[in-house]
Order: C-alpha cells, then structure tokens, then sequence
C-alpha cells in the first residue's frame, strides 16, 4: 500500500473512523466502564494504545526500551480514569502521538527505509515504514474495540461521525 493510504489511516480516512474523534467526546464516567465479558475500559485501551505507540516512538528515535515480559505489562491497572482532566490528559497524549506519527510518514524515502533496531528478542528489526503500518494496524485493531464498546454503552456515533447503520 502507499504512503498517502498509510497517513490517512493513521487519522481515520476511508473505513477507518478518526481515532481521536472516536474518543475526544466521550465523558470520563463512560471512558472507565466496563461490560460484562470484556476484559478492559475504553480508558483502558486508550491508555494502551499510548503505551505503545510512545515505546515504538521511543524505538524509532532510537531509544531502548525495556519490552514488558508479559501483554498485561502495557495495559493500566486502572478500569477508571481518576478524574475528568486524567482522562482527557490521555486522550490529549493519543492526539499529540498520532500527530508525532503522522510527522514520520511524511519523511523522505531515506528515513522512511531507515532500519528501526529491535529493543528485545521479541521484535524485529524493521524500517520505520513497516513500524508505522504496524502502529496503524494496532491501533486500527483496538479502535475498533473502542466504537464497539461505545455502541454497547449507548454512547455511539461519537460527535466526530461514524457509521451508526
């Protein structure tokens, strides 16, 4: 796929709801409830999503990070936000990463084929490029995970927009 594909996605074009939009509305109070048989809170998985995209972030301006022995590592143990600003400062933090990843897609060919190094055994080495697919179809995947929850809470479309049929 191309680069131009890559940045739309990356903020929601096409199938892709805005990630940000899909969350920016909602109130702090439905952000930390939970539903019967599903494991986490769309805070949750927010602040999820943060974790790893600030760690890939991290990798690709080559800093080391230390990759969590075990997936529960990168989730919160927070259901709940602890205030109304704790969520909207995590909602703030996924605007301002997506904004750091929608600046590296944008980079001449030359960084974009930039090697990334892997921080563990569990990863691969890879070019930024393949790192920002890997970001978008990660968050891809849980923002998914956000709208179906929305809509199980009642709070779905969000004010951004997003198929309601």
């Amino acid at each position: 796929m191309s680069l131009s594909t890559l940045r739309e996605l990356l903020r929601g074009k096409g199938a892709h709801l805005d990630p940000v939009a899909c969350m920016e509305d909602l109130s702090a109070k439905a952000a930390g409830e939970t539903i019967p048989g599903y494991p986490h809170s769309i805070f949750q998985i927010v602040e999820h999503l943060n974790y790893w995209i600030d760690y890939e972030i991290a990798r690709i301006n080559g800093v080391a990070r230390e990759y969590p022995q075990h997936a529960i590592e990168s989730w919160p143990k927070n259901v709940a936000p602890s205030s109304v600003a704790d969520w909207q400062n995590a909602v703030e933090r996924f605007r301002a990463l997506l904004v750091q990843l929608s600046k590296f897609s944008e980079s001449a060919p030359e960084v974009l084929n930039r090697m990334v190094i892997a921080n563990s055994d569990k990863e691969a080495a890879s070019t930024i490029e393949t790192v920002l697919w890997q970001i978008m179809v990660h968050n891809s995947y849980h923002i998914g995970q956000v709208a179906l929850l929305r809509r199980c809470l009642g709070v779905w479309p969000p004010r951004g927009g997003g198929d309601s049929w």
